[in-house]
């Protein structure tokens, strides 16, 4: 599959999200900006807003709404910059909208009945105009937190927790028919699906499960956010491996898609007159990448 690189020089980007203009919007985590990248390459800075800008998506009614980690810890080394913990001026997660046009923004969810969001990661509208989102936690040298996986309005009026406790849930995505939920943990390297009843409802788990394992990646492959394909597959940014692992729903054998020179591939997203155009995240090297993929991306359920 042959890779173009759209630019370099982003300060960490992730969240992509494909607009009908042509541009990509996505953030930058480590300089705490929402970005547009133009098709020549060129980055503009939509908002300033601070912490850890990381999930994205387009809402029902045209803003943009971004998970915010509450920022990292950095380092550099081998010419890939990367998070390593959480910085002293932490205070929480959040869940912010932003104006594309204005880069006017605001905070509508920073806990969930009394609970601070600890660290909000990928987003995905259904088709009733509510998102669920992950939160992946915050670590320590100490600790890490337990993880979860969200429900909420995008008016702000209504937040809730639909399933804990996960270990470092990150990449979230539904099925084409909407009825399917799919989260991948980080650390685990597993990607779950759950069933959904009613929005912001799953069906009940069995006792000595978390969820319906799809698939566990072997060796030191660590599982970031996702996209699903048309045919129902799950494409998931695999760090340390470095590209996009493709998981069937069939228990079938996981199809892997390197993008060479980066351990930090974090995000794919889709878009195009047929879907089959693909953007990926290489955050380490501070890259935006597009592809011609074999099938085509889900149409989400709003786009810009």
């Amino acid at each position: 599959m042959k890779l173009t690189k759209i630019c370099d020089g982003l300060d960490f980007p992730e969240g992509p999200v494909a607009m009908a203009d042509g541009t990509i919007i996505l953030v930058e985590i480590r300089r705490q900006t929402l970005s547009r990248v133009h098709p020549d390459g060129r980055i503009e800075v939509i908002a300033h807003l601070g912490g850890g800008p990381n999930g994205t998506a387009v809402g029902p009614d045209g803003m943009i709404y971004v998970c915010n980690n509450g920022g990292f810890v950095w380092t550099q080394g081998d010419g890939i910059t990367r998070p390593i913990g959480t910085p002293d001026d932490y205070i929480s997660g959040s869940i912010q909208r932003v104006d594309p046009a204005t880069g006017a923004f605001e905070t509508i969810y920073d806990s969930c009945n009394g609970h601070p969001l600890r660290g909000p990661n990928d987003i995905v509208f259904d088709a009733e105009g509510g998102f669920y989102f992950t939160d992946l936690g915050k670590s320590t040298p100490e600790y890490v937190h337990h993880g979860a996986f969200y429900y909420a309005k995008a008016d702000g009026s209504h937040i809730t927790r639909v399933h804990a406790p996960m270990i470092t849930p990150n990449g979230i995505g539904l099925s084409p028919d909407n009825k399917t939920v799919h989260v991948a943990e980080t650390r685990t390297g597993r990607v779950w699906s759950y069933d959904l009843t009613d929005p912001g409802q799953i069906a009940p788990q069995p006792f000595d499960m978390p969820g319906r394992l799809v698939a566990t990646l072997p060796d030191y492959q660590l599982l970031d956010s996702l996209a699903v394909q048309e045919d129902g597959a799950i494409c998931v940014a695999t760090l340390m491996r470095g590209g996009i692992s493709v998981v069937p729903l069939d228990g079938g054998p996981v199809e892997f898609i390197a993008v060479e020179g980066d351990p930090y591939i974090t995000n794919i997203c889709f878009g195009g007159a047929d879907m089959r155009d693909a953007w990926i995240t290489a955050s380490g090297t501070g890259c935006l990448y597009h592809a011609r993929w074999p099938t085509a991306g889900l149409r989400l359920n709003y786009n810009g």
